[in-house]
């Protein structure tokens, strides 16, 4: 069964779901992905059923994309099967096979953990994270600023 992606219809038709307004953004693939995390943050908060595929798909990948924006490198490898996998964080990287450091878990483990609604510790301990290899800890990195509004207010913070 083909997979179905992220459009502009599928996202709507999630938000008509959850009585929220039609998304009126950009039709591009990052603004999406970033109206898919705001929709499905909706539905954790209104306490709904799961969101679709492609919409937790792209909250997914939006997310992951920022983890990588905000910490460059190659020396971990985060997966959230089935939806994508990033690398990020400085340090020595691999070039073939396994990486030396991993971290996978569930997408709502993903989502949790990105927006502050799951701590790091909370989720190693109960086995909803897998991190494997010496720099695999996420939580420095951890929640992460969704906007680059919210990055510079973490930056003005830490000064």
């Amino acid at each position: 069964m083909p997979r179905k992606p992220l459009t502009l219809a599928v996202l709507n038709d999630q938000r008509g779901a959850l009585g929220l307004p039609p998304y009126t953004g950009a039709d591009q693939p990052a603004e999406l992905r970033r109206a898919a995390l705001d929709t499905v943050l909706a539905g954790i908060e209104a306490g709904s059923a799961e969101p679709s595929r492609p919409v937790v798909m792209g909250a997914v990948r939006f997310l992951l994309d920022r983890l990588a924006e905000l910490a460059p490198g190659r020396s971990v490898e985060v997966r959230v099967p089935p939806y994508a996998a990033v690398q990020c964080i400085d340090g020595p990287h691999h070039t073939r096979g396994t990486p030396p450091n991993v971290v996978e878990m569930d997408a709502t483990a993903w989502i949790g953990l990105a927006t502050g609604r799951l701590a790091w510790d909370d989720a190693v301990a109960d086995g909803r994270v897998r991190a494997s290899g010496p720099r695999a800890d996420l939580s420095g990195h951890l929640p992460l600023p969704i906007d680059r509004e919210d990055e510079e207010t973490v930056r003005s913070l830490a000064d």
